[in-house]
C-alpha cells in the first residue's frame, strides 16, 4: 500500500500546481490568498517556481490553498 494513496498532490509538480492557481486565481488574488511578495513584485510563473523551490515555508502555503481550491 502506498503512503502517497491518499495525497492529493501526488504526482503534481509545483509548476502545475502554481500555473493552475494563477489561472484560477490571476497574480492580484493569489497575492490575496498568500501574501507573497513574489505574487506581487513582478510576478511570473519562473520566478516564483525559483522562490518556491527554495522556501520551504511558502511552497506549503501555495500547496494547502491547492488541496483547499480543487480538492
Amino acid at each position: 500500500m502506498s503512503a502517497q494513496q491518499n495525497n492529493p498532490l501526488h504526482g503534481l509538480t509545483l509548476e502545475y500546481v502554481l500555473t493552475r492557481l494563477y489561472e484560477h486565481y490571476g497574480w492580484e488574488r493569489l497575492y490575496e490568498q498568500i501574501n507573497i511578495n513574489c505574487f506581487s513584485n513582478e510576478p511570473s510563473i519562473k520566478s516564483s517556481l525559483k522562490f518556491l523551490r527554495r522556501t520551504k515555508w511558502a511552497r506549503s502555503k501555495v500547496e494547502a490553498l491547492y488541496v483547499s481550491t480543487f480538492a
